[in-house]
């Protein structure tokens, strides 16, 4: 089997819920799945609670606190520390054998927002197992990533209930 390399990226709303469908498949083939949050922390999302009927074979781990501020100011450093735990549990859990699917959630937002290089990344996919598949979500994907994946899906905003002041529903954004 050759383990594929994925991404969902770009500005509209799906990014997260692609990766998750492909899990669901994957888990429905009986692979094993693991998403991994580089961002999300402690805010609940029902997709923990849909994953927790199938025990250890689709497994979530919310890396960071939730929130992360952006804009012209530096990362705070206590993200910057979160991001570089996550991946460093990422390549762990990668090269364990434990995982037919790696979903790296948000890890394109922790390079956008220059909270992770992007080279070791790229590096580490270049060499990872053969069997070992990979997605890898969030806005902005950077050129070298998008370059080396196997298939790249960007999302685009056709339009969204929010321009109509509709808030988000629970069950459909969270």
């Amino acid at each position: 089997m050759h383990g594929l390399i994925i991404i969902h990226t770009g500005p509209g709303k799906g990014k997260t819920t692609a990766a998750m469908g492909t899990g669901l498949r994957a888990v429905g083939a009986g692979l094993r799945v693991l998403m991994l949050q580089f961002i999300k922390g402690s805010w609940h999302y029902g997709e923990l609670d849909g994953v927790a009927a199938f025990g250890e074979r689709f497994v979530i781990r919310q890396m960071g606190r939730g929130f992360v501020k952006i804009g012209a100011e530096k990362p705070d450093p206590e993200d910057v520390r979160l991001v570089a735990e996550a991946w460093a549990a990422a390549q762990q859990e990668m090269e364990s054998g434990n995982w037919d699917l790696v979903i790296l959630d948000e890890i394109n937002y922790a390079i956008s927002y220059h909270m992770l290089d992007p080279e070791p990344v790229a590096a580490w996919l270049r060499q990872k197992p053969e069997g070992l598949h990979v997605i890898l979500t969030g806005r902005n994907a950077h050129p070298t990533l998008v370059e080396l994946a196997d298939t790249v899906t960007e999302m685009r905003e056709v339009k969204h209930a929010y321009q109509k002041g509709i808030q988000a529903q629970r069950g459909i954004e969270y």
